[in-house]
């Protein structure tokens, strides 16, 4: 009887022993899809109606242009990216070298970014100018839950005005749409930088 005693000690012991030198659970660190898009690989757009040319992203498919109603020349473009559930949605109007019509459509582009301060974290502006093509704008980056991660509009500051968002078809979830939503801004920025007037 005693050595069966002793043995379930010792056998107690013995599973207590290797029961404590285990290591301590740890939780596993919180991990993010690695989404990976392809290369960009651009183009140019030159858009027989269009009074501009621009780069574009090869994996914006869909290319739908039409033209607008209102009181000057307005076309609208929507460059789709079905992989990405995204769209980034330009019009272009003309000025007619016309200061009222530059002072509406600028302050109408500004108050629209502004539109998203309730949903966004933060809005970032970043300006951009190339005074050897005539191109003159601001990039606005959208953090947050906002319905557009991104805006921008370019001008001639004479002839021409265009501005653009990034939408993308799904609720808005800055977590999830952040890669996509980095992704598109740098087709973005190449819109920008590569545009051209045709006069």
């Amino acid at each position: 009887m005693k050595e069966i005693n002793k043995f379930i000690v010792i056998l107690i012991v013995t599973i207590g022993f290797f029961v404590s030198c285990a290591d301590d659970p740890t939780p596993k660190p919180k991990a993010f899809l690695a989404l990976e898009y392809p290369e960009a690989i651009y183009k140019t757009e030159d858009i027989t109606k269009m009074p501009f040319t621009f780069d574009r992203n090869a994996l914006g498919q869909n290319l739908k242009t039409k033209t607008l109603k209102g009181e000057t020349t307005s076309y609208g473009i929507n460059i789709e990216y079905p992989k990405l559930k995204g769209t980034i949605y330009i019009t272009y109007k003309a000025i007619e070298n016309n200061e009222d019509l530059l002072r509406l459509y600028l302050k109408n582009a500004q108050n629209f970014t502004q539109e998203h301060t309730l949903k966004a974290d933060v809005i970032e502006e970043f300006v951009y100018e190339n005074p050897e093509r005539r191109v003159y704008g601001m990039f606005y980056d959208v953090g947050g839950n906002a319905a557009s991660q991104s805006q921008f509009y370019v001008t001639d500051s004479i002839n021409h005005f265009i501005t653009g968002s990034l939408y993308f078809y799904a609720k808005p979830n800055y977590d999830s749409i952040l890669p996509a939503a980095n992704y598109l801004q740098k087709d973005i920025r190449r819109i920008m930088e590569s545009l051209e007037w045709k006069n």
